[in-house]
């Protein structure tokens, strides 16, 4: 096992992985824009702490990080579940908008991922990290176009991080949510039009929940797949087996 920092721990997948890890023996860091949320999942867990992060600040992820050694003495895992969406159609998408949506999805990922880095390979130490993508790194949906460009994003970022840290012993791959029981699918389960379209295209005919994606996370990060590195994995029910 190990210390395992998450980003966006509050809610949705983040809470879900951080259930998934600790019951696995993890110690668990709990990192949130709404440090209430977090400190209310670490009370739930009974594992680790709670950190306010807002991942958009790249000092302040550095600081998390920072944090965590100072607390644990190291870092193993990394799990960047933080982000935000922004649907409009592409002609009505202001710049401020697609820009701040890159600001933590992509960037925010980075700074986390890279603040860990330094500290493994400072120790010498090996370590994985999950990034989360989407299956929209994928697949382009409509009004999708800040949202969808970020996950493509991150999908090549973490192929770059595997390459650039492999040598030090790091190993980091990408989990691909499709439809997912989270606040920020709220609008999508509450339309039923919308959700009947999604179900045609989902094999398993079902959502989602948090803890499954958390437990394809948990055996990225496990030495169960310590030759897995660079890879992209789709836990979407089958959705993407249409495209």
């Amino acid at each position: 096992m190990g210390v395992a920092l998450i980003t966006g721990a509050g809610s949705g997948i983040g809470a879900g992985t951080a259930r998934v890890l600790a019951a696995r023996g993890h110690t668990v860091v709990c990192t949130d824009l709404d440090v209430a949320a977090a400190e209310r999942i670490v009370a739930e867990i009974g594992s680790g702490i709670a950190l306010g992060l807002d991942v958009g600040d790249p000092d302040a992820c550095h600081a998390a990080v920072d944090a965590t050694v100072e607390r644990y003495g190291r870092i193993d895992h990394v799990v960047t579940c933080a982000g935000t969406n922004m649907r409009a159609a592409a002609h009505e998408l202001s710049a401020a908008d697609f820009r701040r949506v890159l600001d933590i999805n992509v960037l925010g990922t980075l700074s986390v991922a890279q603040a860990a880095a330094r500290d493994m390979i400072r120790r010498s130490e090996p370590g994985s990290m999950v990034l989360i993508g989407s299956i929209n790194s994928v697949i382009a949906l409509p009004g999708q176009t800040a949202y969808g460009t970020s996950k493509a994003a991150v999908m090549m970022l973490g192929r770059i991080l595997a390459v650039d840290w492999g040598g030090y012993g790091i190993r980091v791959n990408v989990v691909g949510p499709g439809l997912t029981r989270t606040p920020m699918a709220a609008g999508m389960l509450a339309d039923e039009a919308r959700m009947a379209w999604a179900m045609d295209r989902i094999p398993l005919k079902r959502v989602a929940e948090p803890e499954d994606i958390g437990d394809a996370i948990a055996f990225l990060l496990s030495d169960e797949a310590r030759h897995v590195t660079g890879t992209f994995i789709p836990v979407d029910g089958g959705w993407m087996t249409g495209v």
